[in-house]
């Protein structure tokens, strides 16, 4: 039986998860934009992000569930229920929900739209945390979308070397490159992705 990794406060996780049976789960423009903005609403609120993904049937995040006492009893995915946070889990297992019935009702399907449970992987030593920023940020290139990271709209390697205002931890991932031109050289190199792949997606 498949061991699922606990979501606790305060630490590091990979989250990755695809359409069920590979299904696509983004087919246009509007779908990546709404996931994000769906993104936004149920995670920034209980998670620091570094780093993402999405590919058509397939996505990666790199975030940091916040500490209780960093989140906000008083966000409370649009209601007023002052119940208190709930566990980390729940906030990931709301936005999928969300995005499946949208899609569900935009294409006419029913079902089950994503692969459960989501995956998730805890991440403890730095070496790992720097090593997820580059497989994420090379899985469109890895699946042949693009030749460089630069190339592909729908992840955060633009936002890291952008200066427009975002809530993803930009200073904190160009810090563990040391500066941008070192960051933006790891993500020239080729890397060894089968070999980062092995850990990162082991459960």
């Amino acid at each position: 039986m498949q061991k699922i990794e606990k979501l606790d406060f305060g630490n590091y996780y990979h989250i990755y998860n695809r359409g069920i049976n590979s299904c696509n789960i983004f087919k246009t423009h509007e779908n990546y934009e709404y996931f994000l903005g769906l993104y936004d609403h149920y995670i920034s609120p209980v998670a620091d992000t570094f780093a993402w993904v999405l590919m058509p049937n397939h996505f990666h995040f790199l975030v940091r569930i916040k500490k209780e006492d960093e989140i906000s009893t008083l966000y409370l995915t649009g209601s007023k229920d002052l119940s208190g946070v709930k566990p980390p889990h729940q906030y990931f297992s709301n936005l999928f929900n969300a995005y499946a019935k949208a899609v569900n009702k935009r294409f006419l399907r029913h079902g089950a739209l994503f692969e459960r449970p989501f995956n998730r992987k805890k991440i403890v030593h730095p070496f790992y945390l720097k090593h997820a920023i580059l497989y994420i940020h090379d899985n469109p290139v890895h699946h042949g979308f693009c030749h460089h990271a630069m190339d592909y709209p729908w992840s955060s390697y633009l936002t890291c070397v952008s200066v427009r205002p975002t809530r993803l931890h930009r200073e904190t991932v160009v810090g563990w490159f040391d500066n941008l031109a070192n960051f933006k050289y790891h993500h020239d190199k080729k890397i060894d992705i089968e070999r980062i792949e092995d850990w990162l997606l082991d459960n």
